[in-house]
């Protein structure tokens, strides 16, 4: 198992560093420590640092040389963090020896994050009065250029990471360079700071290349080669999708490894376990559905209303598993606001690209985000007041079943059967009578069933309770506008549900 998680690393490692930069430290270090048992040990850390360095060079160099292809390297405003760094690089890598076991810093997996989430918010680093290409540093971006240049040389060669995503900040937000070129300037820098560590450290450590010879031979390959290919993908694409790519891997890769850091930490809390455990389940369910329903949507003819309703089918079904699996309704609930954030601007980041619309037959731009986050949004307040208040978790499954198996049938059978369309002032008539009708008996079916199996009612009051929830649903459905009938509809159902209880 240690092989595959080598490999997840040095691919981490190789596509943050062709796309941003990243110092392969950063993804390695945490990777090889944690879930590695072979690093363990007073040297542990110091040889996987050495691994790091060692991919750090061909990977750092590939992609240098891919952005220098496409002029995307600016040494005449880099030129002087170079030398600084250069000249720190061996000081730090002898004090981490010193020092011993020295853990990847809080600071650089909190900037990874955080610059991920900037890049997702504000993609362009194209500025008013942007210094050209090539211009001569002033007297404040040498000052500039001296101070970082010197901590983060020592930075790098302390802990073996930092310098590349130091770097891009200097460059993109002190120094005035786009994102392009100023990864491929820290790149060609990050080159040789990672052969001077890297030799630091073997020469302090010579036995890292005698034990782990196998591992750096394997981590090596697999970071150059993920390098060069993301890093041929950046200069292939605009700045704006470099950007937001950036954004999602470094988002990512610094959520992950601050995970993996404080994972002893966070592990003795029992909320945060079951979080983890409801965003597995949610996983497991998403990824072999998303694999069915690409092909289905690209090489068929499926009706475009067919395939909205079927996301909605795996919308509503992952949330009710993910519901009978959670440990509280806490992380239920916090596991349906965390998904909301994590696919807000990654859709956000998508819309723009020809196969979106497509994809998700979005009827107008932005409604696809808009409505899954009202959406998972409304699923975390019905499982706080069902459950949180109420103590009744079943409940928010069934409502949440009952409008989403609903509002499904409305669709598939008013769209093309819906003669009689129901025309009223406070309707938008465009919704049928034969709609809700199905929308009726099918929600009353899914509400029978659930209620049947997990509430102590009787036969009679199942039946009516089922039936009242599915007749006042239906409606909220019928008079409320339709992107909105997400927020309406299952909170009505709930209220008429509870009131039996």
């Amino acid at each position: 198992m240690e092989w595959v998680w080598y490999i997840i690393a040095a691919a981490g490692a190789g596509i943050g560093t062709g796309l941003a930069g990243l110092s392969a430290a950063t993804v390695m270090v945490p990777i090889l420590i944690v879930l590695c048992p072979s690093f363990s040990g007073e040297t542990g850390t110091y040889q996987a640092t050495a691994i790091a360095l060692a991919s750090d060079i061909l990977g750092s160099a590939v992609t240098a040389y891919t952005y220098a292809k496409n002029r995307n390297i600016d040494l005449k405003r880099g030129w002087i963090m170079m030398l600084c760094i250069l000249v720190m690089c061996p000081i730090g890598s002898y004090a981490a020896f010193v020092a011993g076991n020295v853990v990847l810093g809080n600071f650089t997996l909190f900037l990874t994050f955080f610059i991920g989430i900037r890049f997702l918010v504000r993609p362009e680093t194209n500025r008013k009065n942007q210094p050209a290409k090539g211009q001569k540093l002033d007297w404040k971006g040498a000052a500039v250029s001296v101070f970082f240049g010197l901590t983060i040389g020592f930075g790098t060669g302390f802990v073996g990471t930092g310098g590349g995503m130091m770097m891009l900040v200097v460059f993109t937000v002190f120094l005035g360079m786009e994102l392009k070129t100023a990864v491929g300037t820290s790149t060609f820098i990050m080159t040789f700071t990672a052969l001077i560590a890297f030799v630091s450290h073997i020469m302090i450590h010579p036995a890292i290349i005698l034990d782990k010879w196998p591992v750096l031979l394997l981590c090596v390959t697999v970071a150059t080669a993920s390098s060069l290919i993301s890093a041929r993908f950046a200069n292939r694409v605009n700045n704006r999708t470099v950007g937001l790519v950036t954004g999602a891997v470094l988002t990512v890769l610094g959520a992950s490894m601050l995970i993996l850091k404080y994972w002893d930490f966070l592990s003795q809390y029992d909320l945060i376990r079951q979080i983890f455990h409801c965003i597995g389940v949610f996983t497991a369910y998403i990824i072999p559905i998303v694999m069915i329903l690409l092909p289905i949507r690209f090489l068929t003819r499926i009706p475009s209303f067919i395939f909205r309703k079927i996301l909605h089918v795996v919308a509503f079904t992952c949330i009710s598993l993910m519901i009978l699996s959670a440990g509280s309704w806490q992380a239920a609930a916090l596991t349906s606001v965390i998904i909301a954030a994590a696919i807000y601007p990654l859709l956000i980041a998508c819309e723009k690209k020809t196969w979106y619309p497509k994809l998700f037959a979005e009827k107008k731009p932005g409604e696809i985000r808009k409505s899954l986050l009202m959406l998972f949004l409304t699923f975390a307040v019905l499982i706080s007041i069902s459950w949180g208040i109420f103590g009744q978790p079943y409940i928010a499954s069934a409502s949440i079943l009952m409008w989403g198996t609903g509002d499904a049938a409305a669709a598939l059978v008013g769209i093309p059967f819906g003669k009689h369309k129901v025309k009223t002032r406070i309707s938008d008539g465009k919704k049928s009578l034969e709609g809700s009708c199905a929308m009726l008996a099918v929600s009353f079916l899914s509400g029978f069933l659930v209620l049947f199996f997990t509430q102590k009612f009787s036969v009679p009051k199942t039946l009516l309770c089922a039936f009242t929830g599915a007749l006042f649903g239906t409606a909220a459905e019928l008079f409320t506008p339709g992107e909105y009938d997400t927020i309406t509809v299952p909170l009505v159902i709930m209220a008429v549900l509870l009131a039996f209880v």
